[in-house]
């Protein structure tokens, strides 16, 4: 589960510095650079690289974790 997070926080934190770090005078110009910046982003196929496994994570992170 952790990882869907990480990436949906990456997104949005691209979404605000590429997209939302300028005032946007009304809705209408909103959704279309918000269309304009998904389009774009799709289109350049961003792609995670994991530093580790799941089960490197989980040998690390098992004093987190105790009863996993």
């Amino acid at each position: 589960m952790a990882g869907w997070f990480n990436v949906a926080e990456c997104e949005l934190s691209a979404l605000s510095r590429q997209c939302l770090d300028r005032r946007i005078p009304n809705i209408e110009t909103l959704n279309e650079q918000l269309v304009a910046w998904e389009k774009d982003r799709n289109d350049d196929v961003k792609q995670i690289s994991w530093h580790f496994t799941a089960k490197q994570a989980r040998g690390k992170l098992a004093h987190l974790y105790p009863n996993l």
